[in-house]
């Protein structure tokens, strides 16, 4: 008996060393940790069970045979982030390069099946060199379980991918597919096709970094939600972000405890917008003053500033936010930015995170390259995210709505249950200026005439109160009181019960 508990100790000694002092050192040399040091840190102290240790590959080509290590290049298990169960795979970069066998992907399919199953959370942290080549297509045909698994997953459980490491080639459409994904500068990156292919078929020379760093996919392809300076600072914010999750989409997220009283009153609110219409402010004063605490967990914020995503709490319950940022584009609306809200809002509504939406937008971005770029149909994302979320939505108007971009930003008419205004909101078709020149074309001639129409078409539609006669804002309530109203609004809506017409599934404008 003694020998055979002797023998089980030195197998899980062996499996924990990986690819061994030396490629471990290698590993750290880069800056990176460990699969398994990653994991220590994400997950609670002493919480993490882990599967399928001792697995092997299967293979007998290219010599294979002769190096079997246990785990094969993949840690997989489950564990806890403050106490909520979640499941993880962590690839292992000092065995194979953590490449993609056959039994390797059978790992991490297992624990999204009991993911999907049991209804908690998917952790992948990816750091591989893609499929092993020595496999051929076994690899690939791993790559393409575990991605029907995503798909299976998505909307049933969250989904994060920590890129800690290269991922090239097949390994990117895991990730793609997941609710977030975020990087590491300097030591992670992702792209379909390396550096040096791209030089071979397009002649184009590109380093990794430039290609599919953290820097281009958090910045220009918005592919990555958030880019960290290291890996420790990678896993304590998504701990962070978990507590703001629910496990599945049958749970609510947690309530966390606040110390934040509901009805505080922000006296600084009042004088957030600018007497000059055309003068930026931070919305992102108005969020910090909204939550408990002032504590916001930003998504994507460096890509398409001109939309805010994030989480906030609200009398400890998670609140997703959408907010126009006038300090970017006058928080005009675009290709990006709806692209960016539209996949926010769609999260959110999945996993029945209510939606708090704070509108100064002037209309959508003018231009050639937007009409090219289809910013109608990208705009339409937003505008059908919106009509077709059920969760609560409660929408705040600060300074201006113009035409179809009042419309698309939560408004009364795609079913928002509270919409406020402040007093210095303006909903109208246009700016006073535009709609003038339109109206009294014949007139433009005398400057004179055209400044009185100006005045009266701002005194008639430069406040909320027309839109509140019609009863498209619920309320003209002061800045000062935002915070209540809104806890107030979205307490009245916790039991809120609202379905969609029977559908396999709707087609979204791609």
């Amino acid at each position: 008996m003694k020998d055979i508990l002797q023998e089980l100790e030195s197998r899980r000694t062996v499996a924990r060393a990986g690819g061994g002092e030396k490629r471990v050192a290698a590993q750290h040399g880069k800056g990176k940790l460990t699969a398994r040091e990653r994991i220590e840190l994400l997950l609670d102290e002493g919480s993490f069970e882990e599967f399928d240790m001792f697995v092997a590959h299967r293979c007998t080509d290219f010599g294979m045979e002769k190096e079997r290590p246990p785990g094969d290049g993949v840690v997989t298990g489950w564990g806890t982030v403050n106490g909520r169960m979640v499941y993880v795979f962590a690839q292992d970069f000092t065995v194979f390069g953590g490449s993609v066998s056959e039994t390797h992907g059978a790992k991490i399919c297992k624990i999204m099946d009991m993911a999907i199953q049991n209804g908690a959370p998917v952790i992948g942290i990816n750091d591989s060199g893609g499929a092993r080549i020595q496999e051929g297509v076994g690899s690939l045909a791993a790559y393409g379980e575990v991605f029907q698994r995503n798909v299976m997953a998505s909307g049933v459980v969250p989904q994060i991918s920590l890129i800690m490491g290269p991922c090239a080639g097949g390994a990117v459409y895991s990730p793609a597919m997941t609710d977030f994904i975020f990087m590491v500068k300097d030591s992670s990156y992702m792209f379909v096709t390396g550096p040096d292919v791209v030089k071979t078929v397009t002649n184009e020379q590109v380093t990794a970094e430039e290609l599919g760093g953290a820097t281009t996919h958090t910045r220009k392809s918005s592919v990555a939600d958030g880019a960290f300076e290291n890996d420790v600072e990678a896993l304590a914010e998504t701990r962070r972000l978990i507590d703001f999750l629910p496990l599945n989409n049958r749970e609510k997220a947690p309530v966390r405890p606040f110390f934040d009283d509901p009805a505080r009153v922000e006296m600084s609110l009042d004088t957030l917008v600018p007497d000059n219409p055309n003068q930026p402010y931070d919305m992102k004063e108005l969020i910090a003053k909204i939550a408990d605490e002032g504590d916001f967990f930003e998504i994507q914020r460096d890509f398409a500033g001109n939309i805010i995503t994030g989480f906030i709490r609200i009398e400890g319950q998670s609140v997703g936010v959408v907010a126009n940022q006038p300090m970017v584009l006058a928080g005009c609306l675009d290709i990006d930015s709806s692209r960016k809200a539209a996949r926010f809002v769609r999260f959110c509504d999945a996993f029945e995170i209510p939606i708090l939406t704070l509108v100064d937008v002037p209309g959508f971005l003018p231009g050639v390259s937007q009409e090219y770029g289809g910013v109608i149909k990208h705009g339409a994302k937003l505008l059908f995210a919106y009509a077709e979320a059920t969760v609560p939505k409660v929408t705040v108007l600060t300074r201006k709505t113009y035409g179809g971009a009042y419309v698309v930003m939560s408004s009364k008419h795609l079913r928002g249950d509270f919409n406020y205004a402040w007093p210095t909101a303006e909903v109208a078709v246009m700016g006073a200026k535009g709609a003038v020149e339109i109206l009294y074309r014949s007139e433009l001639g005398d400057p004179d005439k055209i400044a009185q129409r100006v005045k009266d078409y701002e005194d008639r539609f430069a406040n909320p109160f027309v839109a509140a006669e019609k009863g498209f804002i619920d309320e003209v309530i002061m800045p000062h009181s935002t915070r209540r109203r809104v806890a107030r609004a979205f307490a009245a809506l916790r039991s809120k019960k609202l379905a969609n017409p029977w559908k396999k599934h709707d087609n979204i404008p791609l």
